[in-house]
């Protein structure tokens, strides 16, 4: 016999749980800015924290360059330095590595 499911309120899209403690001065400070905008607290919270997210997000994915740095970076790796010893011998220690994980691996 097949079992219904009673209807949700919630789409599935929409099921994850997000549950905070804070201050009464905190929710009233928020609620008032929610009030403010004619919006719920709950779309308040989700939308400032989205808006937050992204921004975060966007400012550590994102390097800003000024022309200056920017034509150095480019000059950079246009005209890389010659390898010094210290590259060179890095260099070496890990083409043997990778060399010996690839026999390892080959086993």
């Amino acid at each position: 016999m097949r079992q219904v499911m009673p209807p949700t309120l919630y789409s599935p899209e929409k099921a994850e749980r997000l549950e905070a403690r804070l201050s009464y001065s905190q929710k009233e400070l928020i609620q008032h800015a929610a009030d403010l905008l004619g919006r719920t607290l709950t779309d308040f919270v989700i939308t400032s924290s989205q808006e937050t997210a992204k921004r975060v997000i966007r400012e550590h994915e994102i390097v800003t360059l000024t022309a200056r740095e920017s034509r150095s970076f480019v000059d950079a790796l246009s005209n890389p330095p010659e390898p010094n010893a210290a590259l060179k011998k890095a260099a070496k220690r890990y083409r043997a590595f990778a060399k010996k994980k690839m026999n390892e691996d080959a086993s």
